[in-house]
């Protein structure tokens, strides 16, 4: 599997959505809106950790052999 700098930085993004959320679910607190806070730049933050996702569903499955 040849894994370039996109994945990294999509993985990366997907990672952070994912302590985002574990931390919302357990503690109720926002990081991603602690630290933009509320406007723009938090939803392009959002819409950024959204594409990543949609996107590493085609990084599981690439290597899928199907025959």
């Amino acid at each position: 599997m040849n894994t370039n700098w996109l994945d990294y930085t999509l993985l990366t993004l997907v990672i952070i959505g994912a302590i985002n959320w574990g931390l919302i679910g357990l503690f109720d607190f926002n990081l991603v809106t602690f630290i933009f806070g509320e406007g723009t730049l938090t939803k392009i933050v959002y819409i950024l950790v959204g594409i990543a996702g949609l996107i590493n569903i085609g990084l599981l499955i690439k290597d899928i052999d199907i025959k």
